[in-house]
């Protein structure tokens, strides 16, 4: 007998693991397109005329393969005991956390919460961190997080010369802060006209300034008593800011009690590896009169339909991106999941075992300052926290060689000097170890004494609420994260299909490496040679990153999509100056652009002009050229995204690039939609001269809740001199975010995605992102008119649903997306790019199984709208009017026309494996009316249902 071997291949990851609907199902979807091929398809959805000549040839790697080479690389790396300070510190995760938050799913898989109903836990963490901030800075308003402290630091100086009722353009640097948060804030003032001043304290004349920051403990680990400068900023109508550290505020006066009017810092080292840079939560609080203006997310409370507390994001419209460009910052992307862990943190151990963590770092940074003194050591600080400054004088060179000997990274300063940084990991043994690096043998004496004045002593209460007081057993600490997780829906539970947002599979393969303490444990100031795996994971990143996109060269510096355009447009402008072109300022933006580009073109001192769309929603080419025209000489750039923001491959493309170029202008092409070009289209093939990419959508990087994200830059040759550089590894230009990799460990997930998919396998992705897009968009033809679609009545890998003809029947978007979430789906994205529709993309992760039930529920809405239209439902006791179903719904007194099955279990939705939301229909007016946006008592949420 002969035998037929399968050739069914396990461990083909890109075609078994990764890409969802199977070859059979594909045929089935290509038949409803009436298509023959997956290849006719695509011809029929991107011009021939963009299509790449070269396909992505490295081969792919299995799993097992993949975390083979990821070891080996990560081997590379050196992880030492890192006493470099600098705003990265050595942490202990506690193991609950590592296991219930970072490594699972239903956290790091979630989408921002801007659906609130189904976004219950998330909210209630992010609130716990906005609490744990505001009682330890003494600030009673704080957000869910920004990206790191550097760019907090950077937003805080905007966000001061914004309300400061003085009139001075300069703004006052403490010379004591954190080197990296000094020179991105250069970076930020330089394209507003903001003069920075760096200068000891005692040099700081107020009436010169709108406002002034300084670093509480200094970055030399001085502890200063700043009333005396803010007394001055305050009389002369200027605002005060101080970088702090979150550990040390349990010992330390918080700076609200020492007149600040802004306190930023990072969340860091409550619970988040180092990650040689990032992710990590940054924070910024505020007094409560300038809540309106701070940026970034804030979490607050309000009632849902049935008047039970209910948590919501905030006065949504302080989104900047909403704002265009009229907006003050260019803040998409938080940092949510790293901010979710350090609430579970300060959770985790509660105010006394804060305390307890800051004291044993403080009380053995004091052994080791007595110790060296006593020795003859030269010790720079007198009042300090954690952190110290030897004067080592020519002997530098050796203590740093004698530390690494010892297993130690001691912080370089200067030629003379070495910082010394201790923090939670901190034991005995690298105490003995420090004092054999300056030749002192045995311990030092344990002592119980302050190294700092007693009026440095914090005396306020912190972290008072009922939730950082729970019982800390990990029993209930696991229920406690489990019951929050449960609340949520993330793409653990079902299909979010978010245009523009591309929520892939986030591989369990691509994230494992991620807690490997050769990865996670790495400062991102190390000694080069110490991060040889680094080196070779970001190096090998960037040159398939340079191949899929056709540019000569990446920074992989941006740590969000919006700081990408932020860097990208940054080096277009530093290109223009060195070609003695500095004077183009205007920006060509269409109108249908993601809000974060006139944002930060305008962050970057442009000019936005408004490019109309066409019927089409193409770039219109006669308002483009004749923009363009007007502008002259002092066009500088073009922003557009491709394929355009309403899913369509617009056949002008090259001409938009040509009429640019052709006035002196760069073109600037917005990756957010690359998922429909890799291995078919290259942007800097056709046209672009820079791109942002979106690691945390095309990539894999997971979205966590609202982030973290990546968005390195690819550019063309002529202007890679000019992308970012940093203070810790040089470049002729300033710094964009506060490490040199921005957040380094996340760009393994990316790495590891390229890997096991290969070139190949990322084509293919990219088809049949197209092909579950147009299977959608003709499934529900007919139901929903389906707006933008190519000559060839193609969409790419997104399609938009027209629902503003349902408004004649009472019917919004609003009430289609709440209805979504009885179906057991996230809504997509809605009313962007055009008001009162649905934007859908499905990914090429999900099964033709969850696509089909997907469009049952989207039928069944349409026949429950049709209803309505005509007559046989109630125009406003229905279940859309109703929607979401909650339990409490189920078992409460039911007087509506439908019966309980049909509002509760509408077709679609799982019967056994229902998700049920935890809240009804979330009152976003009620919550920006009565704003609370820390955790307030249980008895307020009594009074206020009341």
């Amino acid at each position: 007998m002969t035998y037929t071997p399968t050739d069914y291949d396990p461990y083909d990851f890109a075609n078994r693991r990764h890409i969802g609907p199977t070859p059979e199902e594909m045929a089935q979807m290509l038949e409803a397109l009436g298509c023959d091929s997956l290849g006719q398809l695509i011809d029929q959805t991107i011009p021939e005329g963009l299509r790449q000549a070269d396909p992505l040839t490295w081969p792919p790697l299995s799993e097992g393969a993949l975390l083979a080479k990821l070891r080996a690389v990560g081997a590379k790396n050196k992880v030492m005991t890192s006493l470099i300070g600098q705003g990265y510190y050595g942490t202990v995760t506690p193991p609950a956390i590592l296991r219930n938050i970072f490594e699972n799913p239903a956290w790091y898989t979630a989408y921002t919460p801007y659906q609130p109903e189904i976004a219950q836990g998330r909210l209630e963490a992010l609130l716990n961190f906005q609490t744990m901030v505001a009682d330890l800075t003494g600030l009673p308003v704080a957000n869910a997080s920004l990206l790191d402290e550097s760019t907090a630091c950077a937003e805080a100086m905007v966000m001061a010369q914004r309300l400061a009722k003085s009139k001075a353009q300069a703004f006052f640097v403490d010379e004591n802060c954190h080197p990296q948060n000094i020179a991105v804030m250069q970076t930020r003032a330089a394209p507003l006209g903001i003069d920075v001043i760096v200068g000891a304290p005692d040099s700081l004349d107020a009436d010169t300034v709108f406002g002034a920051i300084f670093q509480y403990p200094g970055t030399y680990g001085d502890l200063r008593d700043f009333r005396p400068q803010i007394d001055a900023l305050h009389n002369a109508k200027a605002l005060a800011i101080m970088a702090t550290d979150l550990l040390a505020l349990t010992m330390i006066r918080e700076p609200g009690s020492l007149g600040a009017d802004i306190a930023v810092g990072s969340a860091q080292r409550f619970g988040v590896p180092m990650g040689y840079g990032g992710p990590h939560a940054a924070f910024m609080s505020c007094r409560d009169e300038y809540k309106r203006a701070m940026p970034g997310r804030i979490v607050g409370v309000s009632i849902d339909a049935r008047g039970n507390r209910a948590y919501r994001l905030s006065l949504q419209t302080r989104e900047q991106h909403i704002r265009r460009e009229k907006a003050t910052s260019n803040v998409c992307t938080a940092q949510a999941l790293l901010a979710v862990m350090a609430s579970m943190y300060a959770v985790f151990h509660g105010p006394k075992g804060l305390r307890a963590i800051a004291e044993r770092v403080h009380f053995r940074t004091q052994r080791l300052y007595h110790a060296l003194r006593a020795a003859g050591a030269r010790v720079m600080v007198k009042d300090f926290f954690d952190t110290i400054t030897v004067d080592v004088g020519v002997g530098q060179a050796g203590i740093l060689a004698a530390a690494r000997q010892e297993g130690l990274n001691l912080r370089r300063i200067g030629s003379t000097h070495v910082g010394i940084s201790l923090d939670e990991t901190t034991d005995e043994q690298v105490l003995i170890a420090v004092l054999r690096v300056f030749g002192i043998e045995g311990v030092p004496p344990h002592r119980a004494e302050l190294g700092f004045d007693e009026t440095f002593l914090r005396d306020s209460d912190y972290l008072t609420h009922p939730i950082f007081h729970m019982n800390r057993a990990e029993t209930e600490m696991m229920r406690y994260m489990r019951r929050l997780s449960d609340r949520d829906l993330a793409l653990d539970r079902a299909m979010i299909p978010l245009g523009s947002c591309t929520m892939k599979l986030n591989a369990a393969a691509e994230m494992i490496p991620l807690s490997w303490p050769e990865f996670s444990s790495l400062h991102p100031f190390c000694p080069a040679d110490q991060a040889q795996g680094y080196a070779q994971a970001i190096s090998d990143l960037k040159a398939k990153l340079c191949e899929i996109t056709g540019y000569d060269a990446m920074s992989m510096q941006p740590n969000s999509g919006a700081q990408g355009e932020y860097a990208g447009l940054l080096t277009i402008q530093a290109y223009q100056r060195a070609r003695g072109q500095g004077h183009r300022d205007v920006c060509l933006i269409p109108v249908s652009a993601h809000g974060t580009n006139p944002a930060s073109a305008q962050m970057c001192g442009m000019k936005v002009v408004v490019v109309k769309s066409s019927a089409t929603g193409d770039v219109d080419l006669d308002d483009f050229r004749e923009k363009a025209a007007k502008a002259g000489d002092r066009l500088a750039a073009c922003m557009i995204t491709y394929p355009s923001t309403h899913g369509v491959f617009e056949q002008t493309v090259r001409e938009v690039c040509a009429i640019t170029h052709d006035h002196g202008g760069q073109v600037y092409i917005d990756g957010a939609n690359l998922n429909a070009m890799v291995g078919l289209v290259k942007p800097g093939e056709i046209g672009g001269d820079v791109s942002h990419l979106n690691l945390h959508k095309t990539f894999a990087i997971p979205h966590g809740g609202g982030g973290p994200g990546m968005g390195p830059i690819g550019v063309k040759a002529h202007l890679a001199p000019f992308l970012p550089g940093h203070p810790e590894t040089g470049g002729a230009e300033g710094p964009v975010s506060a490490a040199p990799y921005g957040s380094a460990s996340i760009l393994l997930i990316s790495w590891a995605y390229c890997l096991m998919m290969g070139g190949a396998g990322l084509t293919q992705a990219t088809r049949v992102a197209i092909l579950n897009a147009n299977y959608i968009a003709a499934r529900l033809r007919g139901a929903y008119d389906i707006l933008f679609m190519g000559n060839k009545g193609r969409v790419a890998h997104e399609c938009i649903l027209d629902t503003r003809p349902f408004a004649k029947a009472g019917i919004t978007v609003d009430d289609i997306a709440k209805r979504l979430i009885d179906n057991g789906f996230h809504a997509p994205t809605m009313s962007w790019p055009v008001a009162g529709t649905l934007m859908v993309e499905p990914t090429e992760s999900e099964t033709k199984v969850e696509i089909d039930r997907f469009i049952t529920a989207l039928l069944a809405i349409r026949d429950e709208i049709r209803a309505v239209e005509d007559g046989t439902m109630d125009a406003e006791n229905n279940p859309l009017k109703h929607a979401p179903h909650t339990v409490e719904d189920l078992v409460a007194d039911w007087d509506r026309p439908y019966s309980r099955e049909a509002g509760c279990f509408p077709p679609g939705s799982f019967r056994g494996d229902k998700y049920w939301p935890p809240v009804g229909r979330v009152d976003n007016v009620f919550g920006d009316r009565n704003l609370v946006c820390t955790c307030p008592p249980v008895e307020s949420y009594i009074d206020a249902a009341e």
